[in-house]
């Protein structure tokens, strides 16, 4: 008996990979109306388990293959008793092939199809057969005020396949999309629903691989692996005779006037996560408080560049740049950091400051910037960043020759050699301020362990975000301050200190 529902694969797809996949079933052998049914079947139990009580069903088709599915779920409600109607948004008569094999299978269980108007009631559980994954361009009309109606509607959605309206490439709204409370995706997994506006319109999301051959799936490429306790890399136990020295030293640079607290949520994360040694160079008027919070982390308070060199030749790691700031003071920092081989993390204003041209970028590493500081390095919008992050990603990584974490909803690790990888876990409480800079110490105290940056950036990335979505079950008022444990002891968990 095939399971309920598939855990979500690890590979991530575009649209046209899955088209490839899809035709490659039909051709190894599985008519194309035999994966149609199976679709259908598979949306229909998702919908009964979510909503066993409901009994009424509103289903609205496009004219596409995804309108297919839609009429072959309402034949199985209506067989199963319950009320059904099709609103079909354009002509049905214009739908071929399996589509239309699937049409006049609804037809025939009894289903009424009518054409959809505006002011028509929407009732039951709606279910979202609209448009599919082909869409490139922006939604047109009469799609856009379908989805328009489904979303003031109130009732709950099921999406097939992908929410009506979202890009399946880029996770972008083209337009307007259907915002599902459910999504029963098929064949393989798409990246869009994962990143961007993708998390926001896809709700729950389930995943079924229509029975198809794993071998098929396994010769179509892919553009992105989720990350997964299967796939993520571990930092390796110590051994008994470990000493701190052999744990790395990170060295935190931080903290203009009034921003002191950014470079120590950093030191506090790198030296949770497992650095062996960590200095905070940092404003002298900061380093009292600092000693007091975290009498194990080196507090040294650096008035010139001159005073940081020294710093800098001890260090194996650096994290450059939370709550540095744009004054001389900063930039003359950033010229030794810039000028250092170790690997270092640069983040925040070290970000900032590189976009504008006012200092070079370190010659190995990882740079951490949220979507508004990608935009400022690539000299784009910060909209045209969320329209692609993927490409915004690569761009950035190829440009600067540096691991990139894109952050935001489905946080995106991008390498210079094309290799992307996305985090599809954490929590809306993590909507806060100093979250980014306890990440850019967690990835420091990685790569101070021994840890590559592409590796590195991945393991940190989902500890930060499974750490979050730990405290943020909690509610709203998640302090950054409150991260550091918790991934301590998820990394523990994770990766054992002792074997």
């Amino acid at each position: 008996m095939h399971p309920q529902s598939l855990p979500l694969p690890c590979s991530l797809h575009s649209a046209e990979q899955v088209r490839q996949l899809d035709a490659q079933l039909i051709a190894a052998g599985t008519p194309g109306f035999e994966l149609m049914t199976r679709a259908a079947h598979t949306a229909w139990r998702a919908l009964r388990r979510r909503w066993p009580d409901v009994g009424e069903v509103t289903v609205l088709a496009g004219r596409g293959n995804n309108a297919g599915d839609g009429y072959l779920i309402a034949a199985l409600a209506q067989r199963a008793g319950w009320r059904v109607r099709v609103l079909a948004v354009g002509d049905p008569a214009l739908l071929a092939g399996d589509a239309a094999l699937a049409r006049d299978e609804a037809v025939a269980a009894g289903v009424p199809v009518e054409a959809w108007r505006v002011d028509l009631h929407l009732a039951g559980v709606v279910v979202d057969a609209l448009l599919g994954t082909g869409l490139c361009g922006a939604v047109r009309e009469p799609y856009a005020a379908a989805i328009a109606a489904i979303n003031a509607s109130g009732l709950p959605v099921l999406a097939v396949d992908i929410a009506s309206g979202l890009h399946a490439d880029t996770g972008a709204v083209l337009g307007c999309a259907v915002r599902a409370s459910l999504t029963v995706t098929f064949i393989a997994l798409k990246i869009g629903l994962l990143t961007g506006e993708g998390p926001a319109c896809t709700g729950v999301l389930q995943f079924d691989d229509l029975q198809g051959d794993p071998g098929l799936l396994a010769q179509v490429s892919y553009v992105a692996q989720r990350l997964d306790v299967s796939v993520l890399p571990r930092l390796a136990p110590r051994s008994r005779t470990t000493h701190k020295g052999q744990c790395g030293h990170v060295l935190v640079v931080a903290g203009d006037l009034g921003m002191g607290g950014a470079g120590l949520l950093s030191a506090e994360s790198a030296l949770r996560s497992g650095a062996g040694l960590v200095t905070l160079a940092t404003r002298s008027e900061h380093v009292v408080a600092a000693l007091v919070r975290r009498p194990e982390v080196m507090s040294q308070g650096v008035v010139s560049a001159n005073q940081l060199l020294p710093l800098a030749q001890r260090a194996d790691v650096a994290v450059v740049g939370p709550g540095l700031g744009g004054s001389a003071w900063a930039l003359g920092l950033l010229s030794v950091m810039a000028s250092s081989a170790i690997p270092q993390v640069w983040d925040a204003d070290a970000l900032n400051l590189l976009a504008a041209g006012r200092c070079r970028a370190p010659v190995q590493g990882v740079m951490t910037p949220h979507p508004g500081e990608a935009g400022r390095l690539l000299g784009i919008s910060t909209a045209h960043v969320q329209s692609d992050r993927p490409a915004a990603a690569r761009k950035l990584a190829a440009r600067y020759g540096l691991i990139v974490v894109l952050k935001g909803a489905g946080s995106l690790i991008a390498a210079p050699d094309g290799r992307l990888a996305l985090c599809d876990r954490g929590h809306p409480a993590m909507a806060g301020a100093g979250l980014g800079d306890v990440l850019a110490g967690l990835i420091g105290a990685l790569l101070a362990q021994g840890m590559a940056s592409f590796d590195a950036a991945c393991l940190a990335v989902w500890l930060h975000a499974c750490a979050g979505e730990q405290l943020g079950a909690q509610g709203r008022g998640l302090a950054a301050a409150d991260l550091p444990a918790a991934i301590r002891l998820l990394l523990e968990e994770f990766c054992p200190c002792q074997s």
